[in-house]
């Protein structure tokens, strides 16, 4: 495993860390949920990243029963505030009230005395940007967070918010974006906002939800037990990715990996991290040994040719609009 700053910040990151997004508490029974734990750590992964919405709050759980026997100065726990965990009207958002409430029910659920990075999980359009970075730099004067991030904020967002950390002295360092070979949103506002700004990007999804393993084929049904079938597991986020000429660009890519000898899901973990803003690449599994081979992506390096072909073959069916970088117009 091979380890970058998060951003222009002093914390090393394991550069594909382990998430549990749609598979601790809900995907998968516990038992598989903490053996692909034990994989990642086996396989040198010490960045585990979750969010306290995640499976109503169970993934934190899952994960912290994962973690508890681990020496916690080895490990980058990251989690996340934002969307609704609860009936109240104030369950959501990022006003002051919530990101307070909701730190320590995160630290308890995981069980520990702090993250090492808490992350604004959207930007909230409701709550005065000057209150959001004030309880967050509470959050970390009061030892509960080392540093603060974001995820899916625009790059005007980021602009807004960076000049409101430094003056409140804690360290905005990330954003979490969605971003892989098909959906480049980040690329030309965002990316550049960053690198001038000293944030670096923890990217979800770099396999598209599974699209650029290869295993959906154009004209079949997807296979028995995948997350196209499974409502629970995120199928409406997949749908947009299993349109026939997405797949068939995607078949064509198989070549390319096995030329570079590389499994398909490698090629696509290995694309991202080629990004020199990208500190992390965000893997998630509901079986051990997708770790194992995720992880094997880490330190390859992707010749000129081959990003060439690559952007030859997905060019036609890449999304690029930096305008889908939102967050919702009302609070959830």
């Amino acid at each position: 495993m091979e380890f970058r700053h998060l951003g222009r910040s002093g914390l090393l990151v394991s550069e594909i860390a382990y998430g549990n997004w749609i598979t601790h508490g809900s995907q998968v029974e516990e038992d598989a949920a903490l053996a692909c734990v034990r994989a990642a750590l086996e396989s040198g992964i010490t960045t585990f990243d979750t969010a306290d919405v995640y499976a109503g709050t169970r993934a934190e759980e899952v994960l912290g029963r994962a973690l508890k026997d681990e020496r916690r100065d080895g490990l980058e726990i990251f989690t996340k505030v934002y969307w609704r965990t609860g009936p109240g009207q104030n369950d959501s958002g990022l006003s002051r009230k919530h990101i307070m409430s909701s730190i320590d029910g995160s630290l308890r659920r995981l069980g520990t005395d702090y993250v090492d990075l808490y992350q604004a999980h959207r930007f909230d359009h409701h709550t005065p940007l000057e209150e959001t970075m004030e309880a967050f730099a509470d959050v970390v004067h009061r030892g509960k967070a080392h540093y603060i991030g974001v995820s899916e904020w625009s790059a005007a967002e980021i602009r807004a918010a960076k000049p409101l950390a430094d003056e409140l002295k804690i360290r905005l360092v990330s954003n979490q974006p969605q971003y892989s070979m098909l959906w480049r949103v980040i690329e030309a506002e965002v990316v550049p906002t960053s690198q001038e700004l000293g944030l670096g990007q923890i990217v979800w999804s770099p396999l598209a939800q599974g699209v650029l393993s290869g295993k959906y084929k154009a004209g079949a049904q997807p296979p028995a037990g995948s997350r196209a079938t499974d409502e629970k597991s995120g199928a409406t986020f997949i749908a947009r990715w299993l349109e026939d000429d997405v797949l068939n660009a995607v078949a064509r890519l198989q070549p390319l990996a096995d030329e570079a000898g590389l499994t398909m899901a490698q090629l696509a973990v290995a694309w991202v991290l080629h990004n020199p803003n990208v500190s992390a690449a965000i893997i998630g599994a509901s079986r051990p040994e997708q770790v194992r081979d995720n992880v094997k992506a880490s330190g390859v390096k992707l010749d000129d040719g081959l990003l060439k072909a690559i952007d030859e073959i997905v060019d036609p069916v890449v999304t690029r609009d930096p305008a889908l970088t939102t967050s919702p117009s009302k609070r959830p």
